[in-house]
């Protein structure tokens, strides 16, 4: 990875202070070019939106593709480097079911737990986005378990559910997911909102509270959208959660927010900027412009992370993020 980091600072570190705590990011892209781009039949209009996880010596990513219908599938990818990509010939994960003919199935999330691997992805119908589970031992073959948030029937999610992060350890006795859902506000607009769910299998799972547990904010980077990325880091100062906000004009830029680590209902503290933003060329044009969508890291040593991220719904990038986090408390 070293002889790829042709790097240059995205945005100085975002600070935010509290009495509780006080995070700084900063990011670095590690190359001024898409990673992977479209061009198999099933990716010829995009390859894009990846999680990330680490096997061994080799790092997987598991991206959405899209083809010449805009029809999504997942597809699988592995890297020696975490730099160059091999792309497998079929796509791992196509749509088989009713709640995913017509669309496809979107934007995974993965986890390791115990020998067991859990992909959060929604399935698309054309009518409803929903927030599905499949597991798998291997990454490649896989047992779908559903829809685990249907769309229209939750606590406070009237709409559409997506974006699944799961904790990847128990607090309290459960298992926790962050997830975006879609409500309808008083003013008759639709907006994406973080919420909280709960599982004693992590199978099946339910809201954990009837409200969002992170809102929109007015006139901010994160006014319209707030949507869960890569799996959330348990650190000693709390549950640190990297999401992609967006604003009115829907300009999608990744920030983050730290939960209690005994309460993962309560926000300890907040960005108040994004730590990256579109620029490059390739980041502010595609089918869907001006895009930095992260949704997949995996650890790069010294506390850093190298974060996978959609860019303009038809590119993979990536980015090296360095962490500081408060002292525990």
């Amino acid at each position: 990875m070293r002889r790829f980091l042709a790097t240059f600072a995205l945005l100085v570190p975002v600070l935010l202070l509290t009495a509780d705590a006080q995070v700084a990011i900063r990011a670095e892209r590690v190359s001024q070019e898409p990673l992977l781009k479209p061009g198999l039949a099933w990716a010829s209009t995009g390859l894009f939106n990846p999680t990330a996880i680490r096997v061994g010596r080799k790092t997987v990513l598991l991206f959405r593709a899209t083809d010449s219908r805009r029809v999504s599938t997942i597809g699988y990818a592995e890297s020696e480097d975490g730099a160059h990509f091999t792309v497998s010939p079929q796509p791992v994960l196509t749509a088989e079911t009713d709640y995913e003919k017509g669309g496809g199935v979107e934007d995974p999330r993965v986890v390791k737990i115990g020998g067991t691997y859990y992909l959060t992805y929604t399935g698309y119908n054309l009518h409803d986005a929903q927030l599905c589970l499949a597991t798998s031992t291997d990454l490649k073959h896989w047992q779908r378990h559903g829809v685990i948030l249907p769309a229209n029937k939750g606590a406070w999610n009237t709409e559409w559910t997506k974006s699944g992060a799961i904790v990847p350890r128990k607090i309290n006795g459960k298992w926790w997911m962050y997830y975006l859902g879609t409500s309808v506000g008083p003013d008759g607009r639709k907006r994406d909102k973080m919420g909280l769910a709960t599982s004693d299998d992590l199978l099946h799972w339910s809201d954990a509270t009837d409200r969002p547990v992170l809102e929109v904010r007015p006139n901010a980077f994160d006014s319209q959208v707030m949507e869960p990325g890569p799996t959330p880091i348990v650190t000693h100062a709390g549950i640190l959660v990297l999401y992609n906000g967006a604003d009115e004009k829907l300009v999608y830029r990744p920030a983050w927010v730290l939960f209690d680590g005994r309460d993962p209902r309560r926000v300890v503290a907040r960005a108040e900027e994004p730590f990256a933003a579109p620029e490059l060329a390739w980041e502010r044009v595609g089918v869907v412009p001006n895009v930095i969508f992260l949704e997949g890291a995996v650890a790069a040593g010294k506390g850093d992370l190298i974060g996978y991220y959609g860019a303009a719904d038809k590119y993979i990038g990536a980015m090296r993020i360095h962490i500081s986090v408060p002292p525990g408390r």
